[in-house]
């Protein structure tokens, strides 16, 4: 009995080795891959407007040159903005500070006035800590060096795409039909997955940005841009940016109805994009349940860091694509997903009511 058991314990004890190989890899060349991944997804992502250009007789160097001028005057437009924007609230958050401080006195003396308590607590509070501001910056210029050697990724996956088929081609045997045809739809989805969330990011900033104008929002570009890039992190990122941004508002006006309004057009911009936007852009098949998500955020910060955050939670969907596709690994990619059948012994009646408006 012992004979069969220790193969078993030693394929377990292989497979959590290779794993721990594998994650100690990505994590020290987070300097190589990091740039090289952002490339590859932005290469799937630009690839229809480079291809069109090159359908229309421009030489395919000179079709991907015009692609990456276009999209990084754009970027570099953006950047420009909200780099102006970012030095200006740097110079409020002294005047900020205060503000807090002011009103988070007031309330503590309030409450030391209804109950007795002591309201000497309300010194003790420094969220706005220069040294923890500059170290931020300081990890945020790190990353922003890695954005030099992207466009060069993205040329030349681009330039390169007949070879890299040539080269799966070659890896298959005698060209099997079904593996290249799985490569090539698999492609085609991850391609139109990550031109999807290009495009529902643009939506929510647009979106974002208008509401916190007409809401009077002094940096409403900056922090449309912030609500948009945070939204791309489910759940946990939604919920921090709105709090740092109601908090903003609560901080920098005199009345309670514009923090309040500004959560509740939140929360609105939330449900459109949940159910109307992401569904139609991106598609319901690609979509990662929350258990997943949280798992990626948090794997993806321990080895990469910020990019890691971002970073995973596209892979996890691509993952999750390519799981689907093989038969064997289809249960993981139901694992991955976010339909799954109801455990109530009631189904909730508001899904009831949504279902049969459905029929």
């Amino acid at each position: 009995m012992n004979s069969l058991e220790y193969p078993k314990s030693q394929k377990i004890f292989f497979t959590l080795a290779s794993f721990v190989l594998i994650i100690w890899i990505i994590k020290a060349g987070a300097v190589i891959l990091v740039p090289l991944v952002w490339g590859a997804f932005f290469a799937f992502a630009l690839y229809p407007i480079a291809n069109w250009l090159e359908e229309r007789k421009i030489p395919r160097a000179l079709a991907i040159a015009l692609t990456l001028l276009m999209v990084t005057t754009l970027a570099v437009s953006v950047l420009y903005v909200l780099t102006d924007q970012v030095i200006g609230l740097i110079t409020d958050i002294p005047e900020i500070k205060t503000s807090f401080e002011a009103k988070i006195s007031s309330y503590f003396e309030q409450i030391e006035s209804l109950f007795g308590l002591d309201a000497s607590l309300a010194t003790d509070f420094d969220f706005f800590n220069q040294s923890n501001l500059e170290a931020t910056l300081l990890e945020t210029g790190k990353s922003l060096v890695l954005l030099g050697v992207i466009p060069l990724f993205i040329f030349l996956m681009l330039y390169y795409k007949d070879f890299f088929w040539e080269f799966l081609k070659k890896l298959s045997k005698n060209n099997e039909p079904p593996f290249l045809s799985f490569i090539k739809d698999s492609g085609s989805v991850i391609q139109s997955y990550l031109l999807g969330m290009l495009i529902v990011t643009s939506i929510v900033s647009v979106m974002s940005g208008i509401v916190f104008y007409f809401l009077g929002v002094k940096y409403f570009i900056l922090f449309a841009v912030f609500i948009a890039v945070m939204n791309l992190i489910p759940y946990v990122g939604v919920i921090l940016s709105s709090l740092l941004l109601v908090l903003y508002v609560l901080l920098t006006t005199d009345s309670l109805f514009y923090p309040l309004a500004t959560l509740m057009l939140l929360w609105l911009i939330q449900l459109i994009e949940n159910n109307l936007i992401t569904p139609v852009v991106v598609g319901a098949r690609v979509r990662v349940n929350a258990f997943a998500v949280i798992l990626a955020i948090l794997l993806g910060g321990f080895i990469w860091g910020v990019s890691g955050m971002i970073l995973f939670i596209p892979m996890t969907g691509l993952l999750k694509i390519i799981f689907e596709r093989i038969p064997s690994l289809a249960p993981y990619g139901y694992l991955l997903g976010d339909e799954y059948p109801v455990i109530e012994k009631q189904e909730n009646y508001f899904k009831m009511i949504f279902k049969r408006k459905a029929k």
